[in-house]
């Protein structure tokens, strides 16, 4: 049995001089050294141990590492490494039992200590390797935001997505070499930022501040039918809203979104919570072009697109807690391939219009049971000079859980 043998130490922008005794004798003491240029640069000279220095992509790095199981390696690595660090993909490939982590404070923790906000009440998330587009689900007014910069030039990209947005009156504070002696704040407001010369290595503060007659979104399903580039293929807000209280997401869980349409149920899906994980699947060229913009523009930028016609594009698909299908429901075939991909106490939830959908689900449901609703929306709209209430075509949605 293996031991202890894979240290991951956190060290501050005060270098090896701010460790503590215990993380001090585990960079000593290791046989080899881990680590970006900069992190190695601090042994000095005349350090002759053996170092690996971070390659791209880092999975070669990581597979170097696996190679020297049983010998004592340790990782130097920046703040906590357990916050978006390289801590959280070598725990992937190397249980905890073989490894010793001591963090430093990490970024977001160093912020908050400089503006005075506690981190319990602030949004957290990191740009860095990640697109821009995931900060449009945090954004809300009087929301904090802590943001780990990729390099000098997000800040700047992140008050163009605050303009744009509305909330261009947000302040905005980049926190540059938090911990060091080089430390720096630049302080300024999202519709006028102007900041060019930032260090690389910042982290970006922003409190939100909605522009007048802003209308902020909802992370709750049944955002606007508005919020949606699309040609009609929309499952409309009500109904939206209803449909995802019966697929109940929850942190984690993935998602088949099957005749996606413009995206709108895997979208909503994926904005309940950062882990969710969607898959919408759609044939027509233009609704996938819909769906690309509108998970671009409500923050679900890693929605997983499918282009194809099901059954056929589902198959070697990830395994899906839940399953929504929304367009298609009469294909030959679907219901087989659905009902076997999806996990043991998986939902599925299926919504159709037409008599021929009814008829199918029926079918379905006299082979797996479950349950049905009949949802019925209207609105009220101008008659004349007056307002009357216009029926939106009832929808008859089969709801059934995967024993």
């Amino acid at each position: 049995m293996v031991g202890k043998w894979l240290s991951v130490v956190g060290v501050g922008e005060d270098g090896l001089q701010g460790l503590g005794a215990i993380a001090c004798s585990l960079v000593a003491e290791a046989e080899i050294i881990v680590g970006g240029e900069r992190h190695l640069a601090m042994l000095g000279k005349d350090d002759a141990r053996e170092k690996l220095v971070w390659c791209s992509p880092i999975s070669g790095s990581v597979e170097a590492i696996l190679k020297l199981r049983g010998r004592s390696v340790c990782v130097l690595a920046s703040g906590d490494p357990l916050c978006y660090g390289i801590g959280v993909t070598l725990l992937r490939r190397v249980p905890i039992s073989e490894m010793t982590i001591i963090p430093a404070p990490s970024a977001f923790s160093l912020a908050c200590a400089r503006l005075g906000w506690s981190l319990t009440e602030v949004e957290t998330l990191s740009l860095c390797g990640r697109p821009p587009a995931l900060l449009q689900c945090y954004i809300y007014p009087g929301a904090r935001l802590l943001i780990l910069s990729a390099g000098k030039s997000t800040p700047g990209v992140v008050a163009e997505i605050l303009t744009t947005r509305g909330f261009g009156s947000s302040h905005i504070s980049v926190l540059e070499r938090m911990g060091g002696v080089h430390e720096r704040m630049v302080t300024g407001i999202a519709a006028s930022w102007q900041e060019t010369d930032i260090a690389d290595l910042n982290a970006i503060a922003v409190h939100c501040i909605a522009d007048a007659g802003v209308l902020p979104l909802s992370r709750l399903p049944g955002l606007p039918d508005e919020a949606y580039h699309h040609d009609g293929q929309l499952t409309k807000r009500e109904v939206r809203a209803v449909t995802l209280s019966s697929l109940a997401p929850t942190p984690g869980q993935l998602l088949w979104d099957v005749g996606a349409g413009c995206g709108s149920i895997s979208i909503e899906w994926m904005r309940t919570h950062p882990r969710c994980q969607a898959i919408a699947i759609e044939q027509n060229s233009t609704r996938l072009q819909y769906i690309a913009d509108n998970a671009t523009a409500l923050g679900t930028p890693n929605l997983k697109i499918i282009a194809g016609k099901s059954p056929s594009a589902l198959k070697d698909l990830p395994t899906p807690d839940a399953i929504f299908i929304g367009g298609g429901v009469t294909a030959d075939g679907l219901f087989d391939i659905c009902w076997q991909a999806l996990r043991p106490g998986g939902r599925l939830v299926a919504n159709v219009v037409t008599i021929e959908g009814e008829q199918t689900l029926f079918q379905w449901y006299q082979k797996v049971g479950g349950s049905f609703t009949r949802i019925a929306i209207q609105r009220a709209e101008p008659i004349g000079k007056f307002l009357g209430w216009r029926a939106m075509a009832p929808v008859t949605q089969w709801i059934v859980v995967k024993d």
